[in-house]
């Protein structure tokens, strides 16, 4: 039974990584090494740092290697969970799918494909009023259009100067509680839809590796950083 009073997270791992191919044709993305850690490690180590105590992975390509490598996460400080999906859901439906497992409190939710060392600790705190809080990021070279707006902390889709999405936020369960069990669905537009969304701007360094290149750049980085620099990595 979940406790009322959990902290608790999601880690979005079932996607098939088709930019990151060949490597990702015997490994899940979210397992690839960056560094001295896999990238879904920095994740749920950043996690529980932040208080999070439960963690939910929801896995379809290869999913059986999430829970060999990881476990019930007792190494990590934290209880680890599966969600587990025949073929991805996308991210909305892969929520909507594993929502038994969230509870009935706020929940944070992160993609398990990216690097960043944003603190999450204050997220839970900053849902307010609104059904879900995202962070932005300033838009990097392959999105430099990027996604969505931010004017005094609420979201905006009409705006000339847009951001891009971290694939990091807070979601307040009842809104995935209408959407159709084991289906594909997209959070966005959907999410618009639901009621007020508020946002955050962040400079925390922040990667979305999405091909070899990228992955062994952010290696590269992190390697240097661990043998003593203290330059963060870029965004």
């Amino acid at each position: 039974m979940i406790q009322p009073n959990t902290r608790t997270a999601m880690i979005l791992a079932a996607g098939r990584g088709e930019r990151m191919r060949p490597l990702t044709d015997g490994t899940p993305k979210p397992l690839l090494m960056a560094g001295k850690l896999r990238l879904i490690e920095w994740q749920i180590q950043g996690l529980v740092r932040a208080g999070i105590e439960r963690i939910v992975i929801n896995h379809a390509w290869l999913g059986e290697q999430f829970e060999a490598t990881l476990g019930n996460g007792n190494r990590y400080g934290c209880q680890l969970l599966y969600s587990r999906e025949i073929s991805a859901l996308e991210t909305a439906g892969g929520i909507a799918h594993a929502l038994p497992m969230l509870g009935k409190q706020p929940f944070i939710v992160v993609s398990g494909d990216i690097y960043t060392d944003f603190d999450y600790s204050h997220l839970p705190q900053r849902l307010g009023n609104a059904v879900a809080h995202l962070v932005l990021v300033a838009n990097p070279p392959y999105n430099l259009a990027g996604d969505m707006g931010l004017c005094d902390g609420v979201i905006q889709t009409k705006t000339e100067i847009k951001l891009t999405y971290a694939n990091i936020g807070v979601f307040s369960p009842e809104i995935f509680a209408t959407l159709a069990p084991n289906m594909k669905h997209k959070l966005f537009p959907w999410l618009y839809a639901q009621g007020q969304i508020s946002g955050e701007f962040s400079n925390a360094a922040w990667h979305n590796v999405g091909t070899p290149q990228q992955l062994e750049q952010l290696s590269i980085e992190l390697q240097s950083n661990q043998r003593g620099s203290n330059t963060p990595v870029d965004k």
